[in-house]
């Protein structure tokens, strides 16, 4: 593990402290928690914009014209 000190405005902190309180984390680990939530999601949409560059639309429109128009089968549909 590692050490790092940031400077927040007392109000936000607060508002963490209760809110990790809340969940039953410390504040340490609410912000870990967090720092690493928001790490997936930069990462995840970095794999989703290379994969899109990586794609052609026109294999695509010719992917969805092969799907048949059928209705969903009653196991599928939305009650």
């Amino acid at each position: 593990m590692s050490s790092v000190t940031i400077d927040i405005p007392e109000s936000l902190k607060h508002r963490i402290e209760a809110l990790a309180a809340a969940e039953g984390y410390s504040l340490e680990q609410f912000l870990a928690a967090a720092a690493g939530e928001k790490l997936s999601v930069v990462l995840t949409m970095d794999y989703l914009r290379r994969e899109a560059a990586a794609g052609h639309r026109d294999a695509f429109d010719r992917y969805l014209t092969a799907v048949p128009d059928a209705e969903p089968a009653a196991s599928d549909r939305i009650q």
